[in-house]
């Protein structure tokens, strides 16, 4: 017997429930993963403007919002160019984003 032998529809219900569960586990951890690198990034950017004194724990939590903001952030620095010492990226990096989260959810309602 094969997998597919073994998703069989208990009698009474509908094949949405299971494959529409796990749809929407799919889309709720896209959407709450989107949602938690953009406080991430938030997080980054408000630390890149604050001086803050020297503490050990500090400086790692610094390290680790630049170590998981600034590759994302590179991609559009690339194509963004600095206006006036301003740094437009985080915007275009917040609005992509966002683009993605609806991507992914257009996407996954096909499925369902």
């Amino acid at each position: 017997m094969g997998v597919a032998a073994n998703l069989t529809v208990p009698s009474g219900t509908s094949s949405r429930g299971t494959w529409g569960d796990v749809i929407d586990g799919v889309a709720t951890f896209v959407h709450v993963f989107i949602t938690l690198y953009g406080i991430v990034l938030i997080a980054y950017i408000i630390t890149s403007w604050v001086r803050v004194p020297y503490s050990p724990t500090l400086d790692r939590i610094q390290q680790f919002l630049r170590d998981v903001s600034e590759p994302y952030l590179r991609m559009f620095r690339r194509f963004l160019p600095m206006a006036g010492g301003l740094d437009f990226s985080p915007i275009v990096a917040f609005l992509a984003l966002a683009a993605v989260d609806q991507l992914v959810t257009r996407i996954l309602v096909h499925f369902d």
